[in-house]
């Protein structure tokens, strides 16, 4: 009994844990938002500087994985090089390294003040930036409290008869043990939570120390595996990142693995705790990774580009467009119609953010040819957004419940933004770059960043839109809405420091004046197309008001006609 109590409350503290980091990372993912593009897509920095800067991206997202995503999610967009993705991702696995090694400190005695410092930024402070200062405090509180659960739940078995079988086995059969570390960090999708989980453990002496370094050197694996799994999507370009990582993580994992089990390399470690030999290990594993593979991060790009060539363009293009997800076969079973038209709209929406990437990239290098490419990307907008509309107009016909018309609806709404959105990039803001490189304008410095900042912020609710209309999560509806707001902020602070440019006389500032505050404005219409997605789960819910109006007006602030003198009013 006592070996199902532990592996129960060794599954709550795990699931904790996986809870906590990822509380951590979506605090600062939405606290830094569109920082992240501007700090690895440098393209001045060296590989030393690049790999630096993905350390710190770990650290501060406390994950390794996120840094790699988003690195490939940048080289999709063609705004980072291979060789530049991988120094990022090398540089990640150790500031990935370092987190595990601050963690496994005592901070126990910190827990009560994360949680209530982090509890009440989080839930009575309505400033966006402390809520997600507040989420990150609770995140590492619960980090903590999670190691202890796992501590506590270790104590029923450390007495069992079953515990010394399995640990001898564990520190025998050291492939066994690296399979299951890769095993459990590919599962829990973080190898930091799998590798403190396998440190903690060790430290209780439910595992041996041989066990535990099999164990971390397998999650290094899994670790290397997760993001070619999650990139799956992406393009072929953008996912020679991940690959490229695997072949030199999980190459250096596996023979790491080999030569600590059948030599006596780890003697140097001997004079540390078994918490921290287990860490220290982790640490020079990483240290060493990224010393010898930095080198060939320039030469890789060649035979990843022979592993993984991107799709030709003589003819077989078209073969591989996806098909439309609008089956007529299937309207009289509205459930698998609507799916069907969610689908659509996402790839409708999909393609108007690969229209949205390159917007600033033409606004200071204008390519003619480059923009006639995302002009050809609107009419495929238009087209599809056609297609949405019959189909939803022939469902609707059809014997639908009151939810599914709704949902119909929502979807169908949606859509016209998506198509509006397109023609916003296609009409306006490629115009407005033309237009700037026909008349050779210059943006202020500092004009130029408030845009390329608001760029960057859409992009990121871009994303963020998707994953409410596939979600439906509330809390993620707030977010969009929140950013909207915020948005609008960001809009008016910018419009106010422009025309103070030109009150102090800025001749730059004046000449492309105009391109500059239509370029705003469209920049947050944009943004406002895309947060509607997050209305109708609002309205549903409760968390939104019908109007902004008050509900009533008294009789003294009424007018009949065009009387609009004071001295006709009623007094009371």
């Amino acid at each position: 009994m006592s070996v199902l109590t532990f592996f129960l409350n060794l599954a709550g503290a795990t699931m904790l844990l996986l809870f906590a980091v990822r509380m951590v990372q979506t605090g600062i993912e939405r606290a830094m938002g569109p920082s992240f593009k501007r700090m690895m897509t440098n393209e001045k920095r060296n590989r030393i500087q690049t790999a630096f800067i993905g350390m710190l991206l770990a650290i501060v997202l406390q994950s390794s994985t996120a840094t790699a995503l988003l690195a490939t999610g940048f080289a999709a967009g063609g705004f980072l090089t291979i060789a530049s993705g991988l120094a990022i991702v090398l540089g990640a696995d150790l500031g990935s390294a370092l987190v595990i090694q601050i963690l496994s400190f005592d901070l126990d005695w910190m827990v009560p003040f994360l949680l209530a410092i982090g509890g009440w930024l989080f839930l009575k402070t309505e400033k966006r930036s402390l809520r997600q200062a507040g989420r990150i405090l609770l995140g590492i509180g619960f980090i903590l409290v999670s190691l202890q659960m796992i501590g506590a739940a270790s104590e029923p078995i450390r007495e069992s008869e079953m515990l010394p079988a399995m640990a001898s086995y564990l520190g025998s059969e050291y492939i066994t043990s690296f399979l299951i570390g890769a095993a459990l960090a590919f599962i829990m999708h973080s190898s930091v939570a799998a590798i403190l989980l396998f440190v903690t453990l060790v430290i209780l002496q439910v595992l041996p120390v041989e066990a535990g370094v099999s164990l971390v050197l397998g999650a290094n694996l899994g670790g290397a595996i997760l993001p070619v799994w999650l990139s799956r999507g992406m393009s072929e370009f953008s996912r020679r990142i991940p690959v490229g990582n695997f072949m030199l993580r999980g190459t250096a994992a596996v023979m790491a693995l080999f030569l600590v089990n059948l030599t006596p390399v780890l003697s140097i470690f001997d004079s540390f705790g078994p918490g921290q030999y287990l860490v220290n290990v982790h640490l020079s594993f990483n240290f060493l990774l990224l010393v010898i593979g930095l080198p060939f991060t320039k030469l890789m790009e060649k035979p990843l580009a022979l592993l993984m060539p991107e799709p030709s363009e003589n003819g077989k293009t078209d073969i591989y467009k996806p098909m439309s997800a609008l089956d007529r076969s299937v309207l009289n079973s509205p459930k698998l119609a609507l799916s069907g038209v969610t689908r659509e709209v996402l790839r409708m929406g999909q393609i108007v953010e690969v229209m949205v990437h390159p917007v600033m990239e033409l606004y200071k290098n204008f390519d003619k040819e480059r923009m006639e490419k995302v002009r050809k990307m609107d009419l495929e907008v238009n087209s599809t957004f056609s297609d949405i509309r019959r189909y939803v107009a022939e469902l609707q016909r059809g014997d639908l419940t009151k939810a599914d018309a709704k949902r119909a609806r929502d979807l169908a709404e949606f859509s016209i933004n998506l198509e509006n959105a397109g023609d916003i990039v296609a009409k306006r803001l490629l115009v407005l770059a033309e237009s700037k490189n026909l008349k050779n304008l210059e943006f202020s410095k500092q004009g130029w960043n408030e845009l390329v900042t608001l760029h960057e912020r859409v992009i990121c609710n871009i994303k963020l839109a998707f994953s409410v209309l596939i979600s439906d999560d509330l809390e993620a509806a707030r977010t969009l809405i929140e950013e909207k707001t915020e948005m609008a902020a960001m809009e008016r602070r910018s419009r106010k420091q422009h025309l103070k440019r030109l009150r102090e006389g800025g001749e730059i500032s004046f000449d492309s004046s105009n391109i500059h505050l239509e370029t705003l404005r469209n920049l947050k219409e944009l943004n406002s197309l895309f947060a509607s997605v997050a209305y109708p789960i609002l309205f549903k819910s409760g968390q939104l008001l019908q109007t902004r109006l008050i509900g009533t007006m008294g009789p003294e602030h009424s007018h009949d006609g065009d009387d609009n003198n004071d001295d006709d009013d009623d007094d009371d």
